[in-house]
């Protein structure tokens, strides 16, 4: 068997083989999914599993669809995918009729669409470079994005609805800051009655223009991108209802006052239980995201009516499947005390003390949602609309699930690995996933004044000898490391045995401890979070003296690689080494609704930037500092580490600078990945003087 680092990059982290992207017919008839054939294979074909037997049954595969040539990815799809975080290749995303009796998809920037019973796949006319195909409600045609532009297939033949050769204005696609920080992907929706479309359109001029570069290939011009900076100009989005016989009513959604669409539901009559016909409804932001309203459209006129709005002093949390109708009332999850509950009309029903992640779906007298009690596991509940809580799949881990007709598929990752189970019956679904060459062992602990959650990882048979410590967090909002489930300790139990006592800890600012926790960060993304990972290492080494304080370093990516470098600039005598991958270290340089929801306006906080920038701090490095940042990347930009390592060079602090020509903010390539690991193994055990 390979090795870890060789066996992450292959399988890209465990990814390739294992089933993923359910959808669970309305009726309950079918189940549909992506799968790879092996556990090093990233190329997805489309399955569908009878609820009924279990039996599963192969769609669609790209191998015989485009022989062995993996054919042509669109530019826009790339940046779709590098959007969401995509490693997969082949059939990566797909839509179908409620019933998902036929489904749609894009192959090589071809639509492809396929009865999911009949073993019969059928391309439709296209342009050729298809990006996110959705199909119409009848099952007729298909709507795509094809450059800036939103098109129709089916059998009439493939034209365009809407849209020029612009190069500032696109229809039908989501623009960055949604696609990169609200959740939403996608820019155009079908008519329930199949008879047009909602359709964004998206102007970037306003925006600023940057440039990615090729250094290894000089020949080659730079590529220019529109990035919305904090403090800057966002990309104007209008809405159009748009007929499949041409003509656009304007939709009037800003109204003066909203800045972001977040959300857009269309439901149709009976689309979902409990639901009934529900209006054409948006979900809105104002700049400073502390108004979040829902808007209702009239699809003759375009007009819209406000129907509902929550307003918070620090900000209004987006929470992935709400708001939706049900009930005849408006479902939503409000931060009630120091909860995140489910609301109808306002009025909250689950039970205090369970944080509310997202909901899954609803039912008549019921809501299935990801909620948390304790953060380090996700259970899967059904809360009654009189309150009533129902786990339904918990017991330890991180639990997800999806629904369709009284169906449920279950997604469990868990310290014994991960699996996906239909409900009822039991199926489990078949992995073709590899089993990775290290097998974590956390000790999960509570400690401090503030409860912090953290695990401790060591090497695999230690003998108890005190070991150079390795602190290997994220830290920032949005996301966890100290959560029950295997998949998330693979490369920290890696590192621990190279030699390394492993602290993984979430502080303040990470979800699922309720509303005060993560607003513990407003306006200092550094103070709190910095705080936190200090106070869990003396806890954590002041009950364990296998933990050596003398030799302590920490590594991280993205607001991790942030964390690192702020780690050795402002706490020294703590932390003796870092390595910071792509890291943010000027604010004003990162997106606007991230940026701005956690540190304000610049123009209207200039401290809070000034006191978060790490390139202010360069001086004060007394410690070793390795920064690895990808030329490609359009997320992080690496202006982040250049700026870093100039003010670094110019107070003649020495470092060290890593820089993956080609590569973006997901390093997906094999090679990459694999060396990554290796190089900052080196790195950390000549800065910590550790014997190889």
């Amino acid at each position: 068997m390979d090795d870890y680092p060789r066996q992450n990059a292959r399988t890209r982290r465990f990814t390739c083989g294992v089933a993923r992207t359910f959808a669970v017919a309305d009726d309950g008839s079918r189940v549909v999914f992506l799968r790879s054939a092996a556990g090093d294979d990233p190329v997805n074909a489309l399955w569908s599993l009878d609820p009924v037997s279990g039996d599963e049954r192969l769609v669609a595969d790209p191998v015989v669809l485009l022989g062995d040539l993996p054919g042509r990815v669109p530019a826009a799809e790339s940046a779709r995918r590098e959007r969401t975080r995509e490693a997969a290749e082949g059939i990566v995303a797909f839509d179908g009729l409620a019933d998902l009796s036929r489904v749609c998809f894009a192959l090589a920037g071809r639509v492809f669409i396929t009865d999911v019973d009949e073993p019969r796949v059928v391309e439709l006319p296209s342009s050729g470079d298809t990006v996110d195909p959705r199909l119409s409600p009848d099952g007729a045609s298909v709507a795509y994005l094809s450059g800036r532009t939103l098109r129709v297939t089916g059998s009439g033949g493939d034209r365009r609805l809407v849209g020029t050769g612009s190069d500032t204005v696109s229809w039908g696609a989501a623009e960055f800051v949604a696609a990169e920080e609200m959740g939403r992907t996608r820019g155009h929706w079908w008519a329930p009655d199949s008879g047009g479309l909602l359709a964004a359109r998206v102007d970037v001029s306003p925006v600023s223009e940057w440039w990615l570069a090729a250094p290894v290939d000089p020949a080659t011009a730079p590529r220019p991108f529109r990035y919305p900076a904090a403090g800057s100009a966002n990309a104007e989005v209008d809405l159009g209802l748009v007929g499949l016989s041409g003509g656009v009513v304007a939709v009037d959604w800003r109204r003066d006052e909203f800045e972001y669409l977040a959300a857009v539901f269309w439901p149709a009559e009976g689309s979902e239980r409990g639901s009934g016909a529900g209006p054409l409804s948006l979900v809105v932001q104002s700049r400073d995201q502390k108004t979040l309203a829902v808007l209702t459209v009239e699809v003759a006129t375009g007009a819209t009516d406000e129907v509902y709005r929550v307003f918070d002093d620090a900000w209004v949390d987006l929470v992935a499947g709400v708001p939706r109708w049900w009930r005849g009332g408006l479902l939503t999850v409000e931060d009630r005390g120091d909860s995140r509950r489910l609301c109808l009309d306002g009025e909250a029903f689950s039970p205090e003390g369970l944080q509310v992640r997202r909901v899954v779906g609803v039912e008549d007298d019921a809501v299935l949602a990801v909620a948390s009690v304790d953060p380090v596991d996700a259970d899967v509940v059904r809360v009654g609309a009189e309150g009533s809580l129902e786990v339904v799949a918990g017991g330890g881990g991180v639990h997800d699930a999806t629904i369709g007709g009284g169906v449920l598929v279950v997604v469990s990752a868990t310290m014994g690995g991960s699996t996906a189970t239909v409900l009822p019956g039991g199926h489990e679904v078949v992995s073709f996933g590899e089993e990775p060459a290290v097998v974590p062992d956390p000790a999960f602990h509570v400690v401090g004044q503030r409860d912090l959650r953290a695990a401790v990882l060591f090497p695999t048979g230690h003998d108890g000898s005190a070991l150079p410590v390795l602190l290997d967090p994220y830290g920032g909002p949005h996301a966890q490391r100290v959560l029950r489930a295997r998949s998330v300790f693979l490369a920290s139990q890696w590192f621990a045995d190279q030699g390394f006592a492993v602290v993984v800890a979430d502080g303040r600012g990470t979800p699922a401890r309720g509303p005060a926790w993560e607003r513990a960060v407003a306006g200092d993304l550094a103070g709190p979070v910095l705080d936190d990972q200090v106070d869990a290492l003396h806890a954590l080494a002041g009950a364990d003296d296998r933990l050596d304080l003398g030799r302590v370093a920490i590594r991280g990516w993205s607001f991790g690689g942030y964390l690192a470098a702020l780690a050795v600039l402002r706490r020294p005598d703590v932390f003796h080494a870092a390595v910071a991958g792509a890291p943010v270290t000027d604010w004003r340089l990162y997106d606007t609704h991230y940026t701005e929801r956690y540190l304000g306006h610049p123009d209207e906080a200039p401290a809070a930037y000034a006191a978060t920038d790490l390139c202010a701090e360069a001086a004060n490095l007394t410690r070793p500092l390795l920064l690895i940042h990808g030329l490609a990347d359009d997320n992080v930009v690496v202006a982040h580490t250049l700026a870093l390592s100039r003010a670094l060079l110019e107070a003649g602090r020495p470092h060290r600078v890593l820089p993956l020509s080609g590569v973006t903010h997901m390093t997906p390539q094999e090679a990459v990945a694999e060396n990554l690991l290796l190089v900052q193994l080196a790195f950390l055990r000549e800065a910590l003087g550790i014997d190889g």
